[in-house]
């Protein structure tokens, strides 16, 4: 489409995986015709890891994997922020970690672990606050933790996107807003993904008031839909491990359509601001879901990843929104000699 804005694909690669192998991962990818995956876990010949417990050999056995692929990562696909932010037993299973040795060794080996992929971006959270308590309540600490999870990463020429998800105090739009605004980082960005929200019992209108709500702050996407087998109702806690419902992005209640075609005209404004900050553009990033998803990860099998990659496709087809797959050429400069 001529002068139509341009986004990257890209998507979580283990969930195209049946075993999560590296070679499986890539694989799924690369017959996808995708050029960039964000990494979350990975068996690279020792066991399926999370990559924020990647050994330096299995990181250096991914790289050169990358290259016979013709691979790179988009982000870090880690689980930084998804920990108590209180060191109290409010009935989950949620880990406490006291936040200076948090910092010092957590968030220190993701920015390790981005530079050693060599990508600018790694995904985060907003922190559990005690279950049954208002999040607003521990807005404060929040805050203050994710401003200076923001500056070690603008320290090592990083940004950090903070992902909208249930039961985190960034838990709707207008909180990671707020979180957003008084944080005043630019290495902070915001994640905005409509099926995290609309599996919270929200309606398609709500869904867009919070994306509308998020622009300021929003970095790029993750692109995953919900659609509920019966009535819509708002729930306060909920239970990830429950969820079954999630669809490719144009089956969905979220409204993509109208979220995407809003989200065209704010594509070379952000782009410009991204590729001032050393990334390469406007990332969509796939986490389907389709076949299964939880608190920690999900899965779609490479038959669901090429679903859902259809239905995006399809959506910014319609929308005018341009997106790059693999051709006959990008063949060719990968070819294994």
């Amino acid at each position: 489409m001529a002068n139509a804005p341009t986004v990257i694909l890209s998507g979580f690669a283990d969930e195209a995986a049946i075993g999560k192998t590296a070679d499986q991962q890539f694989s799924a990818f690369a017959a996808l015709g995708l050029q960039y995956y964000t990494i979350r876990f990975v068996d690279a010949g020792n066991g399926v890891k999370n990559v924020m417990k990647l050994t330096k050999a299995e990181i250096n056995k991914l790289r050169r994997k990358h290259d016979d692929y013709g691979l790179s990562v988009s982000s870090l696909g880690s689980p930084i922020g998804k920990v108590k932010l209180c060191d109290v037993d409010d009935g989950s299973a949620n880990a406490y970690i006291p936040f200076k040795k948090y910092l010092k060794n957590d968030v220190a080996k993701a920015c390790e672990l981005a530079h050693a992929f060599e990508t600018k971006l790694i995904r985060g959270f907003s922190f559990y606050h005690p279950r049954g308590t208002d999040p607003k309540l521990h807005m404060e600490q929040a805050v203050d933790q994710l401003g200076q999870i923001a500056e070690d990463c603008h320290r090592s020429d990083l940004t950090f996107g903070l992902e909208i998800e249930a039961n985190l105090v960034g838990q709707s739009g207008d909180l990671l807003l707020e979180i957003y605004e008084r944080v005043n980082h630019p290495a902070l960005v915001l994640i905005f993904d409509a099926g995290n929200i609309v599996s919270q019992g929200v309606t398609a209108d709500d869904v867009f008031r919070q994306y509308e709500v998020m622009k300021p702050g929003l970095g790029w996407m993750h692109i995953k839909d919900y659609r509920h087998p019966g009535p819509i109702v708002k729930v306060g806690h909920v239970d990830e491990g429950a969820l079954k419902h999630f669809v490719p992005c144009d089956l969905g209640d979220s409204g993509h359509e109208m979220i995407l075609r809003d989200f065209r005209d704010m594509l070379p404004k952000l782009e410009k601001q991204l590729k001032r900050r050393g990334i390469q553009g406007v990332f969509l990033d796939l986490e389907p879901h389709v076949k299964g998803g939880g608190q920690f990860g999900g899965f779609s099998g490479p038959d669901g990843m090429g679903v859902a990659l259809r239905g995006l496709c399809k959506t910014l087809d319609y929308v005018g929104i341009n997106y790059h797959l693999r051709d006959f050429d990008d063949i060719l400069a990968c070819r294994v000699m």
